[in-house]
């Protein structure tokens, strides 16, 4: 976002191969670790719902820290991997790159070398960082929909909806406009198509990450004591 805005304000549209680069890894970096990150919350939550009584002993400061690592230097290898692959192309006469930010997909559009490898690993690898994170979403939430179906206690069923409502609001955003970004066949996407990819990126490097505070503090009490007052001054 700094670089567009920089962009915008200035008219200036260049950007060196270096600079490109560590945007790649810097964005496939934050975006991996939110997934993770996500999927580790879930975990939270789950241990919190279903196994109450053990949450202190399971869900420990030392296995968090150790969570936390592992997310970042698997991320970090995984950004390392996409980088080298994506700095081995070469680039022929065509240098506009068609999007906002350098990105793995829009590089490899107008890379004149043999991009079947890049493909291959982003299918693969690339494919497996995402799949692994929402299919450990998907578990968790399962157990827990389970736990609570079995209780069927309109108390029990709100204290549920209280602690997972804002996670599952940020994973429906996250996940909702990664799909939209980057499960499309890549390559063969007209005008039309491409305008409909630049606005799911915008939606998933922008939007999302900016309404997750405000979706989050919605737990709080406070806050909404304040939105439910402003409310009510309206009404009135």
């Amino acid at each position: 976002m700094p670089r567009l805005l920089h962009a915008l304000l200035t008219g200036d549209r260049t950007i060196t191969h270096s600079a490109c680069l560590t945007q790649v890894f810097f964005f496939l970096l934050a975006g991996n670790v939110d997934s993770y990150v996500l999927a580790a919350m879930a975990w939270d939550r789950y241990v919190a719902i279903c196994r109450p009584l053990h949450y202190a002993t399971v869900v420990t400061q030392p296995r968090c820290v150790f969570l936390l690592g592992a997310v970042w230097v698997g991320t970090a290898l995984h950004s390392l991997l996409h980088t080298f692959l994506t700095a081995r192309l070469s680039f022929c006469n065509n240098h506009a790159l068609p999007h906002f930010y350098c990105d793995v997909y829009p590089l490899l559009q107008i890379a004149c070398s043999d991009t079947s490898l890049n493909f291959l690993v982003a299918l693969t690898e690339g494919g497996s960082t995402i799949l692994l994170p929402a299919a450990c979403i998907v578990t968790s939430y399962a157990y827990i929909g389970a736990a609570v179906y079995k209780v069927r206690a309109t108390g029990g069923m709100c204290k549920a909806l209280a602690t997972c409502g804002s996670h599952l609001c940020v994973v429906g955003l996250f996940y909702g406009t990664l799909v939209g970004v980057y499960l499309q066949p890549p390559g063969q996407l007209d005008a039309q198509g491409r305008d409909q990819d630049l606005v799911a990126t915008v939606m998933f490097s922008v939007v999302a990450p900016t309404l997750n505070p405000y979706i989050y503090s919605l737990q709080n009490r406070e806050i909404k004591a304040s939105l439910a007052r402003v409310f009510m001054l309206n009404r009135n």
